[in-house]
């Protein structure tokens, strides 16, 4: 079975052609990242805009490369919610368009599940791969980037349910406003985990809220300390890369800790890790070593579905699409 996927949620144009629910044949995305730059975070007028000019061409391209004709296509999926209302309206019209061209079915997608199901995809390479085998229902979901940040527990691929989420700011949100503290652009979850490998020994720490007796995490009181430090530091200087360091640990370690007691309050023995923030490197390296010693496997998508991609939207549309037959 064939499904091409479109996602328009933020700031990138997707297209996506994914066989199976898990062999992506295609994923071709285009940014308009560079326009929102100067800006320091999303333009939602932008960036619909250039969704609405590259969105016919990035189709016909993950069509192309995928080897897949338009008449092969058993069905077409697309980003319903959550995300800025002009882009999803631009994927919408789009997605319902063809499907009614082509006369094919078209599912809707909720883009924060479907970043919890990229960890299931496989490319043309892998395809001998089944790591729904690997990682069998019931799991726990982690999604970190730079709108959210929840747990889910995962029954089935039509069972999502949230048991822990940000009270304030999510992860991603947090490191681009700390970036934006530090002068060191956006986005900022790259930039900030490349200065904090820089140090070794760090004698600066900040605060994370614990909200202990609960899955929720907090960020905001973290951003501030941030910028409570900094400013009293102004004048005598203080080490960029320390102030990184100790962010970064502080985010790190509540998401670690809180992401492995979830799997153990819910005895899963996997934990599946999407969003944007999947892509960091200390979270994965201190996410996978904590969980294997509590004898939790982590499943991260490749780099490439750790954004927002039409894939991973395109892989969740399989299950539901079978399910309804």
């Amino acid at each position: 079975m064939n499904i091409l996927g479109i996602e328009t949620s933020c700031d990138e144009t997707s297209a996506s052609v994914v066989r199976n629910g898990r062999v992506v044949l295609s994923n071709v995305v285009a940014t308009s990242l560079k326009d929102h730059q100067k800006f320091g975070g999303i333009i939602p007028e932008i960036a619909s805009r250039r969704q609405f000019e590259y969105i016919n061409i990035v189709t016909a391209r993950a069509m192309e490369t995928a080897g897949v004709a338009l008449k092969d296509l058993d069905a077409i999926a697309v980003t319903e919610s959550p995300g800025l209302i002009g882009s999803l309206v631009v994927g919408r019209t789009f997605a319902l368009s063809l499907s009614y061209a082509l006369n094919k079915p078209l599912i809707k997608v909720n883009h924060i599940e479907a970043h919890v199901y990229a960890g299931y995809l496989v490319d043309k390479t892998e395809s001998a791969r089944d790591l729904l085998l690997e990682f069998p229902l019931p799991v726990v979901g982690l999604v970190v980037s730079g709108g959210h940040s929840s747990l889910f527990h995962i029954r089935s691929f039509h069972s999502f349910r949230v048991f822990g989420q940000t009270r304030d700011d999510a992860a991603g949100e947090a490191y681009d406003k700390v970036a934006r503290i530090l002068n060191l652009g956006y986005p900022g979850g790259p930039v900030i985990d490349q200065l904090a490998q820089s140090v070794q020994d760090n004698d600066v720490s900040f605060p994370c809220a614990p909200m202990a007796g609960t899955n929720d995490f907090s960020f905001s009181g973290v951003k501030t300390a941030v910028l409570y430090y900094t400013q009293r530091h102004a004048k005598s200087g203080f080490s960029v890369n320390k102030v990184a360091n100790a962010f970064q640990e502080s985010v790190v370690s509540v998401l670690v800790r809180k992401s492995v007691d979830a799997c153990l309050k819910k005895k899963a023995h996997a934990l599946l890790v999407g969003g944007g923030v999947a892509a960091n490197s200390t979270l994965r390296s201190r996410l996978t070593e904590h969980a294997a010693a509590h004898g939790v496997k982590v499943r991260f998508p490749s780099m490439a579905f750790c954004m927002d991609n039409a894939a991973m939207v395109a892989g969740l549309a399989y299950h539901k699409k079978t399910s309804s037959c």
